[in-house]
C-alpha cells in the first residue's frame, strides 16, 4: 500500500533535482488529520487506467529543461501562462482573490505547504500551496466529485516520494485534473493524459521558471498531518489581489 504522505529531507530533494542555496524572503501585503487514501472504487469519466496498475512516475522523454530549452511547456498543448511578482506575502487568515482556479501564482501566505512528495487527502488552504509553487513545486489538483478511487491512486503515484511535488483535491475546479507550477497551468479531462507527466518534468524545480530556485519544500512551521483547510467561499471585499497591491 502506497504511503500517502512522505516527508523528504531537503538535502535529498536538492540532490535529486537542482541543488540548494536560496533563502526565503518576501514583502508582507496583508494582515494576517493525517492524510489517508481514498477508498471509493469510482473513477473519473474517460479514465483508461481504471482497474489497472498505477502509471509510472517517469514522464515522457524530452521535456526536461536545459540551457537550450528553458521552458519545455512551450511544446505542450493547452498550457496557460500568467506572469506574477514573487515574494508577496499575506498572513493567516488573510485571503487572496486569485485570478485562476486553481491559482498558479500571485500573493500567498508567508508559510508554505510541505511539498516534498506529499499527497493531501483533504483540500488545503490555497494560499499556502501557492507559496509552494514559488519554491519550485508542481501542484497536482483534482475535483473530488469527478476523480475518485483508482483515478486518485494513479495521480498519487506521480507524487508520492517525489521531491518538489504535491497533490490535493480542489473542489469545483473547471476540469477533473489540473497541474500548476509558478505561472503555468495545464487542465485536462482525465488522469491518463500524457501531458500531465510532460508538464511535471518540464516545470518541477525548473531554475529558469522558478522565482526561488533551491528554496525548501520541507516546512517546519506547516503541519502536513493537520493542514489548514480549504475555504470554498468567495474571498470577499477585503481580499488581497494576486498582485499583492
Amino acid at each position: 500500500m502506497m504511503r500517502y504522505v512522505r516527508h523528504l529531507a531537503l538535502g535529498a530533494a536538492c540532490l535529486a533535482l537542482l541543488g540548494c542555496g536560496s533563502t526565503e524572503s518576501g514583502t508582507p501585503v496583508g494582515v494576517g488529520a493525517k492524510t489517508t487514501p481514498a477508498t471509493s472504487d469510482e473513477t473519473t469519466a474517460g479514465d483508461s487506467t481504471a482497474g489497472k496498475p498505477t502509471a509510472t512516475k517517469k514522464a515522457s522523454g524530452g521535456f526536461k529543461p536545459s540551457d537550450k530549452d528553458k521552458d519545455p511547456t512551450n511544446r505542450i498543448d493547452g498550457v496557460t501562462e500568467q506572469k506574477y511578482v514573487a515574494g508577496q506575502h499575506v498572513r493567516t487568515p488573510q485571503r487572496v482573490a486569485y485570478d485562476h482556479t486553481p491559482p498558479l501564482g500571485g500573493a500567498h501566505d508567508a508559510v508554505w505547504a510541505a511539498c516534498n512528495g506529499v499527497v493531501y487527502a483533504k483540500a488545503v488552504r490555497t494560499e499556502h500551496l501557492v507559496h509552494s509553487l514559488e519554491h519550485g513545486a508542481v501542484w497536482i489538483t483534482y475535483d473530488p466529485d469527478k476523480v475518485r478511487g483508482a483515478a486518485v491512486r494513479t495521480l498519487a503515484a506521480k507524487v508520492d516520494g517525489e521531491p518538489y511535488t504535491v497533490m490535493s483535491p480542489y473542489p469545483g475546479q473547471p476540469k477533473p485534473v489540473s497541474v500548476q507550477s509558478w505561472g503555468k497551468q495545464l487542465q485536462v479531462d482525465g488522469v491518463d493524459d500524457a501531458r500531465i507527466d510532460q508538464f511535471v518534468q518540464a516545470t518541477r524545480a525548473n531554475p529558469y521558471l522558478t522565482p526561488e530556485p533551491g528554496a525548501s519544500c520541507d516546512s517546519t512551521t506547516f503541519d502536513q498531518d493537520d493542514p489548514p483547510p480549504f475555504d470554498p467561499s468567495p474571498p470577499g471585499p477585503d481580499a488581497v489581489p494576486p498582485t499583492g497591491r
